[in-house]
């Protein structure tokens, strides 16, 4: 058994952030929660002080041709940005087509509360831990 540093995963939104990370084992995501845009640079710099994680994923919005497009630009300036506030951390891109659609449908078959499915930043998150289970799938 190989102990790694933890991988973190984002889903950068307008409003907000959904954060998931792995397990020491890079085998399993979690959801961690969603946080405001404007404020979870100081959450993940926080984060990073208390344990060691090898690297953030964060999810590339292209359209269902693979283009860019607004969302894009802005998740660029959100990595500018990170890159910053977090320097030396190695960030990877993944594809995050779907993401929130899939999270919809695990959050519906898991027998959460109407209620509950409606909160948006749920849905982040799980959109986060979908998108980091995908990475540590393909690697």
């Amino acid at each position: 058994m190989v102990i790694k540093g933890r991988i973190l995963s984002l889903d950068v939104g307008i409003k907000r952030v959904g954060i998931a990370r792995s397990d020491v084992l890079q085998t399993i995501a979690t959801p961690v929660g969603a946080f405001e845009t404007n404020k979870v640079f100081q959450y993940l710099k926080n984060l990073f002080l208390s344990e060691p994680f090898e690297k953030i994923v964060v999810g590339w919005p292209v359209n269902l041709k693979g283009e860019t497009g607004h969302a894009t630009e802005m998740v660029e300036k959100f990595i500018k940005k990170l890159k910053k506030e977090l320097p030396g951390v190695e960030i990877v891109t993944l594809d995050e087509r779907f993401t929130s659609h899939l999270a919809q449908q695990s959050i519906a078959a898991s027998g959460v509360s109407r209620k509950r499915r409606q909160e948006k930043g749920l849905v982040d998150a799980v959109a986060a831990a979908i998108l980091l289970q995908d990475y540590l799938d393909r690697n």
